[in-house]
């Protein structure tokens, strides 16, 4: 198998046009190509996370893109929370999420909690706080 480890720009792009082959023709489960295929995916994951990682999202930023994601309204978000206001005050940062309002999140709109339960900016009329999910 000839595969090297991606330490540069010039190894990145040449595993990116190596793994090229497989996304029309994916091999078979199983087989030395398979094999190799699942390798270079690893190398390349392993070199863009290191290089490029995304950043998650804040939490309302994370709930508002789950909620266009799959179709919700600010109603079923009331719903989940308890009351409309409740759900208009998280949305515009006005309450900042509890523990309990973000596990309901993960549990019911498989929201990851390591994004829900980080710091985030909420307006608080008097001067800015932070926001927490233990608020």
């Amino acid at each position: 198998m000839d595969i090297r480890p991606i330490r540069t720009e010039a190894d990145y792009e040449w595993a990116l046009h190596e793994i090229e082959q497989y996304f029309d023709r994916e091999p078979e489960p199983g087989t030395k190509k398979a094999d190799r295929f699942d390798v270079l995916a690893s190398l390349i994951e392993g070199y863009e996370a290191t290089h490029w990682p995304i950043e998650a999202p804040d939490p309302i930023a994370a709930v508002k893109f789950r909620m266009e994601q799959a179709g919700y309204k600010q109603a079923d978000l009331a719903r989940l929370l308890g009351s409309r206001s409740r759900a208009s005050e998280v949305l515009s940062r006005r309450r900042a999420l509890t523990l309990e309002y973000a596990f309901k999140l993960h549990h019911e709109w498989r929201i990851p909690a390591e994004v829900l339960l980080q710091p985030y900016h909420v307006e608080t009329g008097r001067k800015r706080s932070t926001g927490s999910a233990d608020a």
